[in-house]
């Protein structure tokens, strides 16, 4: 009986070490398996642009610019303000010529004549990918709108071309938020060559000249212009 005893404790043991060898192998097989896909262990989702809580635009570092209805005229001189607003008229149309440079305004006063504001080149390839996004907000008091388009002119004819495609901006009632308005304003889509088609001319495309935007006011007190140094696909 005692050998017996003996000899089943030898095996109780044996088992044990068995089952100890098991996990052992087992767990080095594990850590194998994880060491041959080490892109699918650590895969992580892309990261993609924020909206901040509410708004509708982007969240992070932007340029702001204010475009400012008034009733009457300004007579201050603000050829080359530093600024980051324009005056418009609060009814009527004008007209803020563009020049390619870092962001700034040249000239901040639409109600005495042509205002200027500079801004980069959005598409130098015209690819229909934008090196930067524009996003706007209508502000102020609820029931005012404005329209804004980009024109240039032809320097063969001396015709000049307004985009099919314009920017109305409406003050409702409630909260406004942003929208992605870089198609509409950073691209003139015309049919410069007669041929039935539409062709589309980013800002500053050599085909063109003397780019502006055309500003048609109807009692909109603010539009709100940021712009993103973020891409949008036009295509």
């Amino acid at each position: 009986m005692r050998k017996f005893s003996a000899q089943r404790g030898s095996a109780q043991l044996v088992v044990v070490l068995l089952l100890l060898v098991g996990v052992v192998v087992g767990t080095y097989l594990m850590q194998q398996q994880t060491n041959l896909f080490p892109q699918a262990a650590s895969k992580k989702t892309p990261k993609v642009a924020q909206t901040s809580t509410g708004n509708g635009a982007p969240s992070g570092t932007h340029y702001n610019l204010n475009i400012i209805g008034v009733p009457k005229d300004k007579t201050a001189d603000m050829t080359g303000s530093s600024g980051h607003r324009i005056f418009v008229p609060l009814q009527g149309s004008c007209k803020i010529n563009l020049s390619m440079g870092d962001f700034q305004v040249i000239d901040g006063n639409c109600t005495d004549g042509p205002a200027s504001f500079q801004l980069p080149n959005p598409d130098p390839t015209n690819s229909g990918y934008t090196t930067y996004s524009v996003y706007a907000r209508a502000l102020g008091k609820p029931g005012g709108s404005s329209s804004m388009t980009p024109c240039a002119t032809d320097p063969l004819s001396g015709d000049t071309y307004c985009s099919v495609y314009t920017t109305v901006s409406v003050r409702s009632t409630g909260k406004s938020t942003f929208t992605n308005i870089s198609k509409q304003l950073l691209y003139v889509y015309a049919d410069i060559n007669g041929d039935g088609n539409i062709e589309r001319y980013p800002l500053f495309d050599s085909a063109l000249q003397d780019y502006y935007w055309q500003y048609d006011n109807n009692g909109l007190k603010l539009l709100q212009l940021r712009f993103y140094p973020i891409s949008t696909n036009v295509n």
